[in-house]
């Protein structure tokens, strides 16, 4: 059973596609897309600040400090009722959040081991893989190889000088950020606004919390620590699942997947910006080939709106 909307939740709304209910004109098209992309840029800002806090927390506090706090965010800002859900409803919310908290757990404890540009190229390989699976037309499948070829070559065409260990940790995370993908969509339609999300917010937060504690102990009490903490999840988790979630119920998760190719470019300029990583020659020609990819998808969804889709669940 989808709960019906609420007139009364504090959280964002969706905004109705451009053209009226049929959703035909190009805005509408562009809304969803406008926030994956912006969600991208926060998610990959905050996890190069959460590379600066790891030598104060380790990756489990500093994913621990993350969840919680976004799950605090959430909970106080949407409010959601816990009434008039259905058992599939709950089923739903909660793989959802053992999802998200497997996948940011995993994320962290590679880059703990690998290069963070290393780390997001081999973890976009899952939803690369779902857009393949997801996809109902052969460009689509066009667009996920030529994006492919720029997250291999943007991880300098191999991987087999890293460690083996974070290297299974990215692959595990990138399976991880699949089951989001599909998940993210289905609270989405269940749930109004972003109660799903906090709900699913405050799941990971509880099951990875015990684990944060048992590894980082009293250091995550230091004042300084729980500042960028929250602000790793101000960055990382409020904001981009929340736009994502909210893209999600207007945008295929096929083309949601390939737009999640962008993610290595993203990170290699937030590396930049932020770590003061530089970019060579080739990790350039990858972004090229990446946004090339992305560009083909976006324009090959705004083609399919001509008629309204819903989400495609594989």
């Amino acid at each position: 059973m989808t709960a019906a909307p609420s007139t009364t939740s504090p959280c964002p709304t969706v905004p109705a596609p451009a053209g009226g209910p049929g959703g035909t004109g190009s805005r509408g098209s562009l809304g969803p897309v406008g926030l994956v992309l912006a969600g991208g840029v926060s998610v990959q800002f905050g996890g190069a600040l959460a590379v600066t806090l790891m030598p104060r927390a380790g990756a489990p506090g500093v994913v621990a400090l993350r969840l919680l706090a976004a799950a605090i965010v959430l909970l106080v800002f949407c409010r959601p009722r816990l009434r008039g859900h259905s058992r599939t409803d709950w089923g739903t919310v909660i793989v959802f959040g053992v999802a998200m908290g497997a996948m940011n757990g995993l994320f962290y404890e590679a880059v703990a081991r690998i290069p963070l540009g290393a780390a997001v190229t081999l973890e976009v390989l899952g939803p690369l893989t779902l857009s393949v699976l997801a996809s109902r037309r052969a460009i689509n499948v066009l667009w996920a190889c030529l994006a492919l070829a720029g997250v291999f070559l943007l991880g300098g065409g191999g991987f087999g000088n890293l460690d083996s260990t974070g290297v299974a940790f990215a692959l595990g995370a990138g399976a991880m950020w699949a089951a989001y993908i599909v998940f993210s969509a289905r609270t989405g339609r269940r749930f109004p606004q972003a109660d799903g999300l906090a709900l699913a917010m405050a799941v990971a937060a509880l099951l990875f919390l015990p684990i944060g504690i048992a590894d980082a102990g009293s250091r995550l009490l230091d004042p300084t620590t729980v500042a960028l903490g929250s602000a790793v999840a101000l960055l990382s988790s409020v904001l981009p699942y929340t736009l994502e979630l909210l893209a999600l119920r207007r945008l295929p998760a096929s083309t949601f997947a390939v737009l999640m190719s962008l993610e290595p470019a993203i990170a290699a300029t937030a590396g930049f910006l932020v770590l003061g990583q530089s970019l060579s020659a080739t990790e350039a020609a990858a972004i090229a080939l990446v946004i090339a990819a992305s560009i083909g998808a976006v324009r090959t969804q705004m083609g399919r709106n001509k008629t309204p889709q819903a989400p495609v669940s594989p």
